[in-house]
């Protein structure tokens, strides 16, 4: 803890301390008493600092209006740290599809000659942060039960690509994290948000493409949709199986999921089809521990080898069912049930 943030709990301990009402001789006894301070302990800023690089393959990815059917090379780095008062996550990624989703200029319905183009790359951020309740108020009022601490979390999420349709999402979130317990130093976090998709790009609802129109009625001036604020509720989980004997005691499981509410029509302010509820999901991703099998506990999860499923319904918030990009630009390009395997490597 900093010497400013020190100050700051000290002020706020002696002002309350101040309301509180004593007897006379309680007053003049600590009056005569000698007051010696007991040194804080300097302790670091951050309590945990985890970085990890992680490369992975996808079989079976979708693009809405593109296609229904591609691969995906993953590129990311994750950063994960603890202080004194709560945690930070980020995650920035890069996706290479390949050529059944392509890069600019294929896939212009202006220039359908024009084939042979690479595949797309996505660049994409994640952010999350927490301020535990139990640490701001140095109590364990929040821990009752599995239930181990709640938080106030806040965090944004941002994309960019190089397709024709240049998306090009910014969103930001906040709201709760209820964090519980589960066995084998597992952990199972709900998070009910507020999200607010304030910009996302769209080239086919700019004006001056195609036929044109008004701005603001009938397209968007930049192709910048803004949509309406809506819910939102994000869980994660992660547990060893410690169950297996110690001779295999190498394996676990995680996954997370991510429901968003209804957040207007798919083409922000103007009219267009009716978002529905998405669900982003890894429900279950298998890992296995190599570099504890190879040299031993003292090197747990330095490198990680894993398998998982991924799900994906009305991906971005367009109708699988009833929006043009999923049912004739690309039929079913917008529902994704994918597998993927990568390699994690600590550092």
């Amino acid at each position: 803890m900093t010497n400013h943030f020190r100050a700051i709990a000290a002020a706020t301990f002696l002002s309350l301390a101040a309301m509180v009402p004593m007897g006379a001789a309680s007053a003049a006894d600590m009056a005569a008493m000698p007051v010696k301070a007991k040194p804080i302990p300097d302790l670091p800023f951050f309590l945990l600092i985890d970085n990890r690089f992680t490369y992975a393959y996808q079989w079976g990815a979708v693009d809405p209006g593109v296609t229904n059917n591609t691969t995906k090379q993953v590129f990311a780095f994750t950063h994960f740290d603890v202080w004194t008062y709560g945690t930070n996550f980020f995650n920035i990624g890069l996706e290479k599809a390949g050529k059944s989703s392509p890069a600019n200029p294929c896939a212009d319905p202006r220039f359908p000659a024009i084939t042979g183009c690479e595949g797309a790359t996505e660049i994409y951020g994640l952010i999350r942060s927490t301020i535990g309740f139990n640490e701001v108020f140095n109590t364990k009022a929040f821990t009752m039960g599995p239930l181990r601490n709640v938080s106030f979390v806040i965090g944004a999420d941002g994309s960019t690509e190089n397709r024709f349709f240049a998306a090009s999402k910014r969103d930001v979130v906040a709201g709760l994290q209820f964090a519980f317990d589960l066995p084998y130093k597992g952990f199972f976090n709900v998070n009910p948000l507020l999200y607010y998709e304030f910009a996302n790009h769209s080239t086919f609802t700019q004006c001056g493409f195609g036929v044109g129109g008004v701005a603001g009625v009938t397209c968007n001036a930049d192709g910048s949709r803004e949509f309406k604020p809506t819910w939102a509720v994000e869980m994660n989980y992660y547990m060893d199986l410690g169950f297996l004997p110690e001779s295999i005691n190498y394996f676990s499981v995680s996954g997370r999921a991510g429901f968003y509410g209804k957040k207007g029509g798919e083409n922000g302010q103007i009219a267009g089809t009716d978002t529905k509820i998405e669900l982003n999901a890894e429900p279950i991703r298998l890992t296995f521990d190599a570099s504890k099998a190879i040299w031993g506990a003292k090197y747990t999860h330095n490198v990680d080898v894993w398998v998982a499923y991924r799900m994906w319904r009305n991906k971005f918030g367009l109708d699988e069912n009833a929006s043009f990009a999923c049912t004739v630009a690309a039929p079913g390009s917008c529902r994704e049930d994918s597998l993927y395997s990568g390699i994690t490597v600590k550092f």
